[in-house]
């Protein structure tokens, strides 16, 4: 069966330990064929919770791509209908999100140059490529790059994503319509034309937006924005308030779209990449961080390479039934947790459910007022806003902190196809430049042991006369070597008793490459010129492997397995 991972006082099983091959690439499958009848009813409850919380989202978030609202309507309906089968967590969502769909609506309006049959299809070729990036993912191995983007980064993130959505979203919930542009732009033509404001139009947001905050504190996870959308419908049916320039829905198209090819060329392809790009790094990065969340809170195993595939087969659906981009969403996923699913089954009830209403309900939602639509996107927003994370990242670390607020105003002055690359690069640069420069100290050795331990963090270790013992918290690879080098000649250089011996401690290098065996050959011979010895103490063994195919043994000195700092001190002798 497999080795099982205690975590948290659950009990993780391995999936391929358990499963058959196909089970491991169809997941969904297995829990559909192995479902009980009170598994089907958890998993109906809560696709029905779940579709309600799609529909109106979904045509919201088309908005904010620029879209009209059955776009978002297709991406949820034709996702829904495959990701189920791949995704190897239990309660991921597959959806539009806020993000990408800013993201698409802010990175298409000059290639579609004003064309909006060209615009959609642009929206639809970028899911197929974001799908056919995530396959070859998957096909490479790659869950592990996702790690690369760090939370710092993503903390920033959203908290720009969060202030540019509400910048998109006040003109409509105020009635009148909006401008192009960053959040700067956004915010202060917003200001200078609230004397456009509709009363009206604003009374029913102000209304749904109150009624919504208020839904998420006292009726958390419950389908309350499916309840805003019907009691507005209502009121405007009723009043007739589409007289009053009050900016209606419209009507949607009821059926199905034909499933085909957008029709772009191989320059659009080339121009689409870099926004594909982003997409398909903010769904992975999303979904695998949703994944993960509930198999630690419920003890299942995430497998974040599945999650590429179900992400590669949900945008190729998208893409060929006229939607676009789409992801795990987190608050699609809480609710679809919350309401008792049982398997990602859920997910496939919940596409049905779209479905049914594509095919025969799209005629009701006509007089839904975009000032609700609005107050739907600005409700969902309030939790990308985390003012709590960034107090503690600022008393943990001002840096990080600092790297956040950069990625946010990034977010804010460059949009948010540049604000991902910049957190991206970020992310990078952070990562290397903790590799680059390592923790490195002196030891020191603990009174009335033969243990030896960092000199500089506890003052109350001692020096062995006439001994330097030099540690680093690091593999020893070509980018980190000179600033290892030179911590080792300033720490020594710091001693002021004669020193006869020196000691470079590996107990903490795990790795090393050949740019590490020759710091390390380099180091010997300029202790020699020096007329000191110099040693290596408690050295792994694939570092000693390293160190003899590098020639170390053959122009240095032999080198021993197993062997401590105590033995290496009582072992050499003050060179003659």
């Amino acid at each position: 069966m497999g080795d099982k991972l205690p975590v948290a006082g659950k009990v993780l099983v391995p999936m391929q330990g358990r499963r058959g091959h196909w089970h491991h690439i169809f997941p969904g499958l297995h829990a559909l064929v192995t479902h009980d009848a009170r598994q089907w009813r958890y998993d109906l409850v809560a696709a029905i919770t779940l579709a309600a919380y799609l529909v109106p989202a979904g045509m919201g978030d088309a908005s904010l791509a620029g879209l009209p609202p059955e776009a978002g309507l297709y991406a949820c309906l034709f996702s829904g209908l495959l990701f189920w089968l791949f995704c190897s967590a239990r309660y991921t969502a597959v959806t539009v999100t806020s993000a990408i769909s800013l993201l698409v609506g802010a990175s298409l309006g000059d290639m579609a140059g004003g064309d909006t049959s060209r615009y959609w299809a642009l929206a639809s070729c970028t899911a197929l490529m974001a799908g056919g990036l995530a396959l070859t993912a998957w096909i490479g191995r790659a869950g592990v790059l996702v790690n690369f983007i760090s939370e710092t980064v993503m903390v920033g993130f959203k908290i720009g994503v969060a202030l540019l959505l509400i910048s998109t979203q006040l003109p409509k919930l105020f009635g009148f319509k909006g401008t192009h542009g960053d959040f700067w732009e956004r915010i202060w033509y917003f200001l200078s034309h609230l004397g456009n404001t509709n009363k009206v139009a604003l009374a029913l947001g102000g209304s749904a937006l109150a009624v919504l905050l208020a839904g998420k504190v006292f009726l958390k996870n419950k389908p309350v924005s499916l309840f805003v959308v019907i009691i507005a419908i209502a009121i405007v049916s009723l009043a007739h308030l589409g007289g009053h320039g009050v900016k209606l829905l419209g009507e949607l198209p009821q059926g199905l779209p034909a499933l085909t090819i957008p029709a772009v060329s191989w320059r659009d392809v080339n121009d689409l990449l870099p926004l594909a790009m982003a997409c398909f790094l903010l769904g992975a990065v999303e979904t695998v961080a949703i994944g993960r969340t509930f198999a630690l809170k419920h003890g299942f195993h995430l497998d974040a390479n599945q999650e590429f595939l179900a992400l590669a087969a949900a945008n190729v659906a998208s893409g060929l039934g006229a939607g676009y981009p789409v992801s795990g969403g987190m608050s699609q996923s809480l609710v679809n947790e919350s309401a008792g699913a049982r398997s990602p089954v859920s997910g496939l009830l919940a596409a049905g459910i779209v479905l049914l209403v594509v095919v025969l309900l799209s005629g009701l939602l006509r007089n839904l007022p975009e000032a609700v639509l609005a107050a739907i996107v600005l409700s969902a927003v309030t939790g990308l806003i985390n003012v709590a994370v960034l107090k503690r990242l600022w008393r943990f670390n001002r840096s990080e902190c600092g790297i956040a607020v950069v990625v946010l105003l990034g977010v804010l002055g460059e949009g948010l196809l540049r604000g991902v690359l910049i957190g991206a690069v970020i992310s990078i640069l952070v990562l290397l430049r903790r590799g680059a420069r390592p923790h490195t100290t002196e030891l020191g050795k603990v009174p009335g042991t033969n243990y030896f331990a960092d000199l500089i963090r506890h003052e109350g270790n001692v020096r062995v006369p006439g001994v330097f013992v030099f540690r680093t918290d690091s593999s020893l690879l070509y980018f980190n070597v000179d600033f290892i080098r030179d911590r080792f000649l300033q720490l020594l250089g710091q001693r002021t008793d004669p020193v006869y011996l020196t000691v470079f401690y590996l107990g903490t290098v795990p790795a090393i490459d050949l740019a590490g065996a020759d710091l390390l050959r380099e180091l010997h011979e300029a202790m020699q010129a020096r007329g000191l010895a110099f040693c290596l103490a408690e050295t792994h063994g694939n570092v000693r492997d390293a160190l003899r195919r590098a020639g170390f043994e053959e122009h240095c000195t032999r080198v021993e397995a197993n062997q401590t700092v105590s033995q290496v001190v009582a072992n050499c002798k003050h060179p003659a």
